[in-house]
């Protein structure tokens, strides 16, 4: 199947080129489409220098940072046409693209695979307590108010086959940070897409800043809790 791993980017000058040599060192058959949201550290100049090394590496160069949903958004329109499969990864070095080679062997079977830190099997390498019970219990908030079995909606190491994602009608999604991967997951289920958990190994950044922030963490914190009310008042 024809692939294409999304990587956005804003200031990872220092990360994205090994990323990138490790995704076609383990997966040589992808495409990568690096999305630069305009960086000031000029990652997205070296995103070009590297299309240079790699025929199958392009670049979308965004004028504006408006969220991680918005930069998928765009990564997705500009790839349905051309790919049976995209998917979504890192550009700090959190995502190891060994996995990759597990969530792409699933695929075939299912619309949508998520690389997942909370099934058996998967993990997460030097992630402070704070951290870790943070995720652990959005998932567990969002599968309490969405009413979804999925341990890990929050990852966004994840491949989808186009063919479900044209379902899906993007332009509504208003979703960003964490919140969008939640919001995809909700919108794949409720079209009865099927989706499968594989298990990954998530590492904390070593270089740079985590992207994490207060306003991230409300943003999912109301829009899942307003999806939840709105599932439990129409089924009255």
């Amino acid at each position: 199947m024809k692939t294409r791993v999304l990587v956005p980017t804003y200031q990872e000058l220092h990360t994205l080129a090994s990323i990138v040599h490790r995704i076609f060192e383990h997966n040589p058959s992808v495409e990568v489409l690096v999305i630069d949201d305009n960086s000031p550290d000029g990652t997205g100049e070296l995103a070009e220098q590297l299309k240079i090394k790699y025929k199958n590496l392009d670049v979308l160069h965004r004028s504006t940072k408006n969220g991680l949903g918005a930069a998928y958004i765009d990564g997705f329109k500009q790839s349905m046409d051309n790919f049976d499969v995209l998917v979504e990864m890192d550009a700090d070095g959190s995502h190891d693209p060994k996995d990759l080679v597990r969530i792409l062997n699933e695929i075939p079977n299912y619309d949508c695979v998520l690389g997942s830190r909370w099934v058996s099997g998967g993990e997460v390498v030097n992630w402070p307590k704070s951290r870790e019970i943070l995720s652990r219990g959005g998932n567990l908030y969002a599968r309490f108010m969405l009413g979804i079995e999925i341990k890990d909606a929050t990852g966004g190491f994840r491949a989808y086959k186009t063919k479900a994602l044209k379902q899906i009608e993007l332009d509504k999604i208003g979703s960003q940070g964490y919140c969008f991967q939640v919001d995809m997951v909700r919108r794949f289920l409720k079209k009865g897409l099927s989706i499968k958990e594989v298990p990954i190994t998530f590492t904390e950044r070593t270089i740079g800043t985590s992207k994490m922030s207060k306003n991230i963490v409300l943003e999912a914190f109301w829009k899942i809790g307003i999806w939840g009310f709105q599932r439990i008042l129409l089924r009255r």
